[in-house]
């Protein structure tokens, strides 16, 4: 991997991670065009560490609400269990087998656009009745980390699978976002320090230094991806992101 390379990941990771459209899924098709396949065991870590960077936005743009607001706290840490145990016991399945697989990420790619429109046509139909994060109650916060979970599959996405979740449980649009923002932190920061643990002491002195510059573009182009985000919402629903997801698993899947 060359410099050049690493920048360009960063890029897509910062676009995608809090998109309902899968940053891992992107990852492992921008490595597929770019020419890295097969993935080394160093792509791999990369594609998952490399979202730490994005999760400092978050960290950088919500530290108010994490040290002040104790009830969203413990909302988000009971939503992450699920997460955990379920990541903790599949972790080397999930990276032997799944991560990197083209046709499993397409194929979640194609049936997550799918889901998403069909959820946000019932969704339009109903009455947000969770407007505030604290609102939500343990039992809300453990299912919507249990739609979470869903996401382990490359080409889901983390996001979608915890927005739709939490529309599909009456939670407001922009509250089942910022919650999504929130819940990217013990999650990636599990995943990312499980996956480091056992890779990083066969890491070169260069390769620290590619993940530190994906790590880098990463963190600044998810900034400005969050802020669009939560912009976006205002005005519009997440029809669009599902019908991405359908042309974009087309097009890779013709080609």
């Amino acid at each position: 991997m060359s410099i050049f390379q690493a920048v360009i990941f960063g890029i897509v990771e910062g676009i995608t991670e809090f998109l309902p459209i899968s940053s891992t899924g992107h990852l492992i098709l921008t490595a597929r065009t770019l020419g890295l396949f097969p993935p080394s065991e160093f792509l791999k870590t990369f594609e998952i560490a490399i979202q730490l960077g994005a999760i400092l936005a978050v960290v950088v743009l919500y530290a108010k609400t994490m040290i002040l607001d104790k009830e969203v706290l413990k909302r988000v840490l009971a939503s992450f269990l699920p997460t955990a145990i379920i990541g903790f016991a599949f972790y080397k399945t999930i990276k032997t087998f799944l991560l990197g697989n083209d046709q499993v990420v397409l194929g979640a790619l194609l049936l997550g656009g799918i889901g998403i429109i069909v959820l946000e046509t019932f969704y339009k139909s109903k009455e947000p009745c969770i407007k505030e994060m604290k609102d939500l109650t343990y039992w809300q916060a453990v299912l919507i980390g249990v739609f979470q979970s869903i996401a382990l599959l490359p080409g889901v996405s983390r996001s979608a699978a915890t927005i739709m979740g939490g529309l599909a449980l009456g939670v407001n649009r922009k509250t089942i976002v910022e919650f999504s923002f929130l819940l990217a932190i013990p999650t990636m920061v599990a995943a990312t320090g499980l996956d480091l643990i056992k890779s990083a002491s066969h890491f070169s002195q260069e390769e620290m230094f590619l993940l530190a510059v994906g790590l880098s573009v990463s963190f600044l182009v998810a900034i400005g991806s969050i802020k669009f985000l939560l912009y976006f919402i205002k005005r519009h629903d997440f029809v669009v992101f599902g019908i991405y997801r359908i042309l974009i698993a087309v097009l890779f899947l013709m080609v």
